[in-house]
């Protein structure tokens, strides 16, 4: 075709599987231009779901116009090279306690140093949150590899999604509290994390940057009292100073002095008393 460089598309397809989607500075720094992106467009050998990001279409089936999200961060992660990772509940649900997570539309919750543009205009089959990664002083402690799970074509094993532990979602998600998350929903997560690592947990304190975080932490670790919670001491950690308003017609915690629902602010039934 005319102005194609044939190097171009061998180059397109070894690098993007199908499904998998680019952008345009991806594009041009790997030397393919604005002509063959027309031309491949055009031949149905790319389609573009939104504004300057390209989809190499799955063969032999009809193209969906959603963009399935785990495709969406593998690409910007092992192809595009954009930092970012999947935390809170999102990273929860992979860990396998999504039979925790309340019913509803589903959300992608994104962390990152920076966003393309584009990528709010892109129509994934999920609604996405992006945050940055400021809660933590350390932006890349607590994650891991996680496999991509079913609903992506995994194009080699070492394409994992780059994802948060539970230990780092949980405090991710405890961050959203309670304009985006409900208490309801921290506590049956909380009721599923009795295998938490105790020393992880502590580096992660000691690097979170949020007093409401680490304060609320503690309130819900107190409250279901797993066999790690006797392993971190509150009093190794800056919790700050003062009362901390939180929601209203709550109450404040007697230990931690945060407002949070009565039922938090007491101890519960059969566990032992850590508000003293």
């Amino acid at each position: 075709m005319n102005g194609q460089k044939p190097d171009s598309l061998k180059r397109l397809l070894q690098s993007v599987p199908p499904g998998f989607v680019v952008d345009s500075p991806w594009l041009r720094a790997n030397r393919i231009g604005r002509r063959s992106v027309y031309e491949y467009v055009k031949r149905g050998w790319l389609d573009r779901p939104a504004s300057g990001v390209y989809r190499r279409p799955l063969p032999g089936r009809r193209t969906s116009d959603r963009v399935d999200w785990r495709r969406c961060v593998l690409s910007m992660q092992h192809i595009m090279g954009y930092a970012v990772h999947v935390g809170a509940m999102s990273a929860l649900a992979l860990h396998g306690h999504s039979h925790y997570l309340p019913l509803g539309e589903k959300i992608l919750w994104l962390y990152g140093s920076g966003f393309p543009g584009w990528l709010t205009r892109l129509p994934l089959d999920v609604a996405l949150e992006t945050r940055s990664t400021s809660l933590f002083s350390d932006p890349g402690i607590g994650l891991m590899q996680e496999q991509a799970g079913q609903g992506s074509v995994v194009p080699a094993q070492d394409w994992a999604l780059k994802v948060s532990t539970p230990e780092r979602a949980v405090l991710e998600a405890l961050d959203e509290l309670p304009d985006h998350e409900s208490f309801h929903s921290l506590e049956m997560v909380f009721e599923g994390l009795a295998t938490l690592r105790p020393r992880l947990l502590a580096s992660l304190l000691e690097n979170c940057t949020s007093i409401k975080v680490k304060r609320l932490f503690f309130v819900f670790a107190d409250y279901h009292d797993h066999a790690w919670r006797a392993l971190l001491d509150p009093d190794s950690f800056y919790l700050g100073r003062g009362d901390r308003g939180l929601l209203k017609g709550g109450r404040i915690h007697p230990r931690y002095r945060i407002v949070v629902p009565e039922m938090y602010a007491q101890p519960r039934s059969g566990s032992r008393n850590r508000f003293v």
